[in-house]
């Protein structure tokens, strides 16, 4: 079956973000690529990005990957409060979920606080504080057909 992992893009903040990301996880780099690390006939010249990421991949639970990169500066900046899809983490518990929402959201800007919500999980939104959109969701109804 295919699965989908999140592939999000910063501003030359990439380790920056994926080191904070490692530490809530609790998980460690599958790999790590700087620019510096491509060499190939008509590469780009990223003299001055060398030691930024060109790739990063975190795992997530046991079948999910999170990657991302430093976007070079000759393909310009985004902008970090522009409409972005939202990652969305599915928790096996309460406990789980508080803890992942708490340490993600730190020094972020809640959207939306994790709580039980009228359509029956635990749930709660937020930015983190690299601008990465967030959703967080325990539902026990899910976690019960499993």
């Amino acid at each position: 079956m295919a699965s989908i992992h999140p592939y999000i893009h910063f501003n030359g903040n990439a380790e920056e973000a994926f080191t904070f990301y490692k530490s809530v996880f609790g998980t460690d780099f599958t790999s790590i690529l700087r620019f510096k690390d491509m060499h190939f006939e008509g590469a780009p010249n990223f003299e001055n990005e060398a030691d930024k990421i060109m790739h990063i991949a975190l795992p997530i639970g046991k079948h999910s990957l999170l990657m991302g990169s430093d976007t070079p500066e000759l393909l310009g900046k985004h902008s970090e409060m522009e409409t972005r899809s939202k990652i969305s983490i599915r928790c096996d518990s309460k406990e789980e979920a508080n803890q992942l929402f708490n340490g993600l959201s730190a020094d972020g800007q809640i959207e939306m606080p994790i709580e039980d919500s009228p359509w029956g999980s635990y749930f709660g939104m937020f930015r983190d504080k690299f601008g990465i959109e967030w959703m967080v969701d325990f539902d026990p109804k899910f976690n019960a057909q499993l």
